[in-house]
């Protein structure tokens, strides 16, 4: 991973020259959505404004029954394991996304983790403004945005960002000492519950428990702190545009005031915050190297109409070492026959980050890019 390469690199423009520069003012206080938001504003700037289009289908018909993404429960993880990796499989297969109880982190840890990323959002301007900055890979970086400047609208969203895996992993001294602890320690955490949900993943596929550890699939671990402070127009735009995660997996720990929807079929599924639960969702990565078995799905977050901020801890687990002399990627060749062939070609380090760094957020261009 060339990380000085990628940690400045910007697309070209997508934005008009009027709105590019309202973007740049914008950033350039430091202040982010939720010093917006706390100077008492009551419509939002132009460039956060999405097509009405984008806008149509924010909440659920209410004629509908309301459906919900699968809960698995991992308290029988050793006396009915079988069982377990069969719910995981179908979940992958058919939601791309799931929860998880009963996973070994106590409510009080959960608790104090989301406290401290809220703590870090609640401080002055003048104390977060000092880690602010654009710098994708690599390290600690707070800002509104991450693909701002690769965003055809912004998003109601600002965000702590910290690489938690080799080689761009940030020195603990980086990392806010304001939610210094609970991160390191939310990390060791997450990544004992994440290997086991990538065994059970692995399982699924007929794979070694181990394979995906062996293959390196979740060493590399980013870690965000996301705030969504209150919008006054919570109807013109939205707190994270629709997209799928390019990466492996996915894991979310979310606050109880929700937000979070999946596309399931033709429509959006809003994800009800469940005491005690992690979400996990497969990642576009995960879709290629299982040749279509797991799927990656679109999601989005609301823009919040709450005066509390909402509040996520999302940790993306990444493969740190890419395979053979071309550093490629593609479906794994244990789940290929002539039954089966391949639907996606493989595909290099330098495709993917291409691939990411050219654009804001947006929906399986990953997928579409590698499907033969």
């Amino acid at each position: 991973m060339d990380v000085k390469f990628y940690s400045h690199r910007k697309s070209p423009a997508i934005l008009g020259a009027t709105e590019m520069e309202e973007v740049k003012k914008f950033d350039e206080t430091k202040m982010g959505v939720k010093g917006l938001s706390d100077s008492g504003i009551t419509s939002i700037p132009k460039f956060f404004i999405h097509p009405p289009e984008s806008l149509l289908d924010l909440h659920p018909n209410p004629t509908q029954t309301p459906l919900s993404i699968p809960t698995i429960d991992l308290s029988a993880i050793n006396s009915d394991r079988a069982k377990i990796i069969n719910q995981v499989k179908e979940a992958a297969s058919n939601w791309g996304f799931f929860q998880i109880i009963n996973h070994g982190i106590s409510q009080s840890v959960l608790n104090s983790t989301l406290q401290s990323i809220r703590s870090f959002h609640d401080q002055p301007h003048e104390i977060k403004s000092k880690y602010y900055k654009r710098q994708e890979i690599g390290g600690v970086m707070y800002a509104s945005n991450n693909a701002l400047y690769r965003s055809k609208a912004a998003a109601w969203h600002d965000s702590l960002q910290i690489w938690m895996g080799p080689p761009a992993s940030a020195k603990a001294e980086e990392i806010p000492e304001i939610c210094r602890k609970e991160m390191l320690d939310w990390d060791v955490l997450c990544k004992i519950v994440g290997d086991t949900v990538l065994e059970l993943l692995s399982e699924g596929l007929g794979l070694d428990a181990g394979k995906f550890k062996e293959l390196t699939f979740g060493e590399v671990r980013v870690l965000l702190g996301h705030c969504y402070p209150y919008c006054p127009q919570p109807d013109l735009t939205v707190g994270i545009t629709a997209h799928t995660d390019p990466g492996f997996m996915t894991v979310l720990l979310q606050d109880e005031i929700g937000g979070l929807q999946v596309k399931h079929g033709d429509g959006w599924v809003d994800v009800k915050p469940i005491d005690g639960g992690l979400i996990i969702n497969v990642g576009d990565f995960l879709q290629i190297v299982s040749n279509g078995e797991y799927k990656s799905v679109q999601h989005r977050v609301l823009a919040n109409s709450s005066k509390q901020p909402r509040i996520s801890v999302v940790s993306f687990f990444n493969l740190s070492k890419w395979r053979g002399p071309n550093n490629f990627y593609g479906p794994l060749p244990e789940l290929l026959s002539a039954e089966k062939p391949p639907i996606y070609r493989n595909f290099t380090q330098q495709e993917f980050f291409d691939n990411y760094f050219s654009k804001g957020l947006d929906t399986k261009s990953l997928i579409h890019k590698f499907q033969i």
